[in-house]
């Protein structure tokens, strides 16, 4: 439950030794490269663009010839593979692909080749196909169709609108030039769309003839060829017959390189670890013999910075604390439990310098609230024995995958109570079963109470859980006045609510609208009453004089405070907000029953009993799913909305150390 403290290191030294010491320190992992050294003649910076450049080219070469593999030669995968994280390698291997980058960038540029040719010939077939295409209506014609015809006769080789006859032709030609008689047409194909045609002519009237055949609609085929269609038709199936034998040859190619995928891989991430550490290189202050690396490493990480660089290196290192107005990464450090909710900490906002951490008193909260609301204790058995199961047999999946595996394991446990305590274990489906099915209804006693039979009892703990959850927030709240030495606020800000508070809830709890909601009658004695009012009384001026504290004007003032003090409303409806727990507890109980209902309706015997679970299967997963959705959902509502309103800020900048930022593999090193 804290925020580690931070401290600026900073290096100087030889600048023959900079690459190796920022390999290191990119090695360890554990310093946020931040300079602070100002613009100095004495110091210059390296232009490191074309070198990251050209390590990002080959990066992405790599990629590309990995991507080339994945479509023509898949590695097997299981559905969780996702899961499975990036492969160990040892740091051999590592520097073994390294030396031989050039040959492996050389089978990347032949895998990418490969898959251009591969492309250029599938364009060329598709070509094809559509010049064969294009000549279908025609393959019945016997002569080319750019035949000119002979010395007396022209041939004209085109298209007219579809449902033409031969008639219809004759007729139209006929129209527009009644002296045209020599005119021979023939019909090589029809469809809907056109009519394909030749007409014979005499070669003095081939003007007239196609003037009167393009007023009816004729036009030349876009593409003619001087071969007989059939023939040529013939000649590109071969053509594509080539082109398909050369892309089966490229495709072989490509899967004789299958066993490089795993050293394209490691060249692919050495080659974006150089593009990274010269990134930073460019960034360093150098002078003519030394250079400066200065930047934010944890307290706990510095002197290990220190033995590793100070003991191999000629250099000096400086640390030292953070001055005030500096505002440093955070890095939260909690317990194995905790540390699993840090994502939903950092998902609203890291805390910044000098502000609590909540994450172990949230992390609390987050579970008790979620396992409350799907509270049925075989969704939580499930739920805690798949993510036990995930984190045992994928332990190398990345760190936010596993906390987050983690984080619902720990709600499968919390379900897993609050379904115990309620009687849930899939609704209601062990006695309509067993009275389905066996005729006698077995039940599984409640620990508590069941929320279906008794909504206003849970609807009053969800309250009470509530209050206690924001009082917590509030309590915060005062430590972090007290740990600034803001006495005055912490009174002011903090005691006074919890005293006005405090009275109105006292003076609720004997009257008859809570009677009526809790279905019981709370009776104080006088004294507490009378004091349960004096202590409103007390708060509600408290806040009516003090809020405003900080303006001089006494009107003024007063208006502040009786604007804060109006407030209450706000309390008010964030206490109303817990009654969720009690929605989202009741919906999957319900719909849990309902589905149970639906399953017994279908009929007795084997049909029946086969029909029972496959709805039982189908209905309880949807539930399952939907209502975890919807837990995940409000859980976060409620740390956010109600919880870190009271006291939290947020807004730190999440520590971003420079490290070997891989994409395939993690590589073997020295840690802390």
């Amino acid at each position: 439950m804290a925020v580690l403290q931070m401290q600026r290191i900073s290096i100087c030294a030889l600048k023959k030794d900079r690459k190796a010491i920022l390999e290191k320190v990119q090695s360890m992992g554990v310093m946020e490269i931040n300079h602070v050294v100002e613009d100095d003649e004495a110091f210059g910076r390296m232009d490191t663009l074309n070198a990251r450049q050209s390590f990002d080219k080959k990066a992405q070469l790599a990629d590309q010839a990995l991507a080339v593999l994945e479509n023509y030669a898949p590695e097997k995968s299981s559905m969780l593979s996702s899961l499975e994280g990036k492969k160990l390698v040892e740091q051999e291997k590592f520097s073994k692909a390294a030396a031989d980058k050039e040959k492996i960038i050389a089978a990347a540029n032949r895998l990418v080749g490969c898959s251009k040719e591969i492309a250029e010939n599938k364009a060329n077939i598709l070509k094809l196909e559509n010049q064969i295409e294009s000549l279908t209506p025609w393959l019945t014609l016997d002569v080319p169709m750019d035949h000119q015809g002979t010395e007396n006769v022209a041939v004209l080789v085109g298209m007219m609108p579809g449902g033409l006859t031969l008639d219809g032709v004759y007729a139209r030609i006929a129209e527009q030039n009644p002296d045209l008689e020599a005119v021979d047409v023939h019909i090589i194909a029809s469809d809907k769309d056109a009519v394909y045609l030749t007409v014979l002519c005499l070669k003095a009237e081939e003007a007239l003839v196609e003037e009167a055949l393009r007023t009816a609609g004729f036009a030349r085929p876009s593409q003619v060829t001087d071969k007989v269609p059939a023939r040529l038709k013939t000649e590109l199936e071969a053509e594509i017959l080539k082109l398909n034998k050369r892309i089966e040859k490229k495709e072989a190619e490509i899967v004789g390189f299958a066993d490089s995928r795993e050293q394209l891989k490691l060249i692919s991430d050495y080659f974006r670890i150089r593009s990274e550490k010269y990134e930073v290189l460019g960034t360093l202050p150098q002078s003519q013999r030394t250079f400066v690396m200065s930047g934010y490493a944890t307290a706990e990480a510095v002197p290990a910075v220190q033995k590793t660089i100070g003991e191999k290196f000629d250099c000096v290192i400086d640390v030292e604390d953070l001055k005030e107005d500096e505002e440093a990464p955070t890095v939260l450090k909690n317990n194995s439990f905790s540390s699993s909710m840090e994502g939903i900490v950092a998902s609203y906002g890291l805390p910044h310098k000098g502000e609590f951490d909540p994450t172990t008193i949230m992390s609390f909260f987050y579970v008790f609230f979620f396992g409350l609301m799907l509270s049925d204790a075989a969704y939580g058995a499930i739920m805690a024995i798949v993510c036990f199961v995930l984190l045992k047999k994928y332990p190398r999946m990345s760190e936010g995958m596993h906390k987050s595996i983690k984080m619902f394991m720990f709600c499968g446990f919390s379900t897993l109570f609050w379904g115990v305590l309620f009687g849930g274990y899939f609704g209601d489906v062990i006695p309509v079963f067993s009275e389905k099915f066996f005729g006698t209804a077995v039940n599984i006693k409640e620990l508590w109470f069941v929320p279906l039979n008794d909504p206003m009892r849970l609807l009053i703990y969800s309250m009470l859980f509530g209050m206690i959850h924001l009082f917590i927030g509030l309590g915060i709240k005062g430590y972090m006045y007290l740990k600034d030495g803001k006495v005055l606020d912490f009174f002011c800000d903090v005691i006074l609510w919890y005293v006005f508070l405090i009275g109105l809830i006292l003076m609720l709890l004997p009257s008859d609208i809570f009677a009526s909601i809790a279905q019981a009658e709370i009776n104080f004695p006088p004294a507490l009453n009378t004091l349960a009012k004096a202590l409103a009384i007390i708060g509600a001026a408290g806040l009516l004089f003090m809020s405003g504290r900080a303006n001089k004007n006494p009107a003024l003032r007063i208006a502040l405070g009786a604007y804060d003090l109006y407030n209450i409303t706000g309390w008010l409806s964030d206490v109303l907000s817990y009654s969720r727990l009690l929605a989202l507890g009741l919906a999957t109980g319900v719909i849990a029953s309902v589905i149970n209902q639906m399953a017994s309706m279908i009929g007795s015997g084997i049909i029946g009993v086969i029909a029972f679970i496959i709805v039982f299967i189908i209905g309880h997963t949807l539930n399952m799913a939907i209502n975890l959705l919807g837990a995940y959902v409000h859980t976060n509502r409620l740390q956010f909305v109600e919880f870190f309103s009271k006291f939290y800020e947020g807004g730190g900048k999440p520590f971003e150390p420079f490290h070997s930022d891989t994409k395939y593999v993690d590589i073997k090193e020295e840690t802390l």
